[in-house]
């Protein structure tokens, strides 16, 4: 067996005459320059980018090469194989180009959202698009001067986050906070009332100035929510937060005015209702309501 390989061997290495010179005629620029395009495209990196850079640069090469196997070296073997291997390269550049583009996003708002917001509590990007499907991928803009809710008067039939500006929230023409970028625009609202349940805002909500945000119909979230644990996991942190980041506003506010600073992990003895009464206590706490209710304090 290991002759008969020898043999092989041997037919392979010296079955075929060894160059008795060789030439001073270099093979020309186009055979030059797809080597080196060839050169730099094996310089790519790894990912989807960096199979699209290098796909990107061996297209290109194997173009010249092939140009060279047909017009200088007149070889039908060598202008073929290079034609095949620039057909391939073409191909994986397209099946690349629809894969980043099935992965992407819609918008650039929505791709600094992704990034700003979800990216850092590990949400994989498919699991957005679920989310941004459910609000249509639409973003809405709010002008500077006009309202969102009025209190008393707007039902409570959505959830906003704001992407962009700022929002002032007053209850009686009393200025209580703002909303600034990243945060729900009706995060209280939304957690004081059930799914079966119908509401209206207790403040008004005006932009401040020129506004942008996306908005959940409440229907639809809900049936996403029921659907997808981790999605309802998701948003009940996110709320959670929210919510939190607003009390402790208008606790530092309240703070600034009568030098007190309140527990606002304990119901309030102002606020007290009937057990069976929501939109009070610490699940279903008002917050935009809740300084003027301490304002006795």
């Amino acid at each position: 067996m290991s002759s008969d390989n020898s043999t092989v061997l041997g037919s392979v290495l010296w079955g075929h005459p060894v160059c008795d010179g060789w030439s001073n005629n270099t093979e020309g620029a186009i055979y030059h320059l797809g080597n080196t395009i060839l050169f730099l495209g094996y310089m790519g990196g790894s990912g989807a980018y960096g199979c699209l850079f290098i796909f990107g640069f061996l297209a290109p090469s194997f173009l010249c090469l092939s140009l060279w196997g047909w017009m200088t070296v007149c070889g039908l073997d060598v202008f073929t194989w290079n034609l095949l291997l620039l057909l391939l390269c073409l191909a994986q550049i397209c099946h690349l180009l629809y894969r980043l583009r099935q992965e992407g996003l819609p918008s650039e708002e929505l791709t600094t959202l992704y990034q700003a917001v979800y990216l850092p509590l590990g949400v994989p990007i498919q699991v957005f698009k679920e989310i941004a499907g459910a609000f249509e991928n639409r973003v809405v803009e709010l002008r500077a001067g006009e309202t969102y809710a009025v209190e008393g008067k707007t039902p409570i039939d959505q959830l906003s986050f704001l992407l962009s500006g700022r929002i002032n929230v007053s209850l009686e023409g009393q200025f209580l906070h703002y909303i600034h970028r990243h945060q729900f625009m009706d995060s209280p609202e939304w957690e004081s009332l059930r799914p079966n349940e119908e509401g209206k805002f207790q403040v008004t909500l005006t932009a401040e100035e020129d506004s942008r945000y996306i908005s959940w119909r409440r229907r639809r979230l809900y049936m996403l929510l029921s659907k997808e644990r981790y999605i309802a996991r998701l948003f009940s942190v996110m709320l959670g937060f929210d919510i939190a980041e607003k009390l402790y506003a208008l606790n530092d506010k309240l703070y600034i005015k009568s030098g007190v600073h309140l527990d606002i992990r304990l119901p309030s003895r102002g606020a007290c209702t009937s057990p069976g009464q929501r939109g009070w206590g610490w699940h279903g706490w008002h917050v935009h309501g809740w300084l003027t209710v301490h304002d006795s304090y």
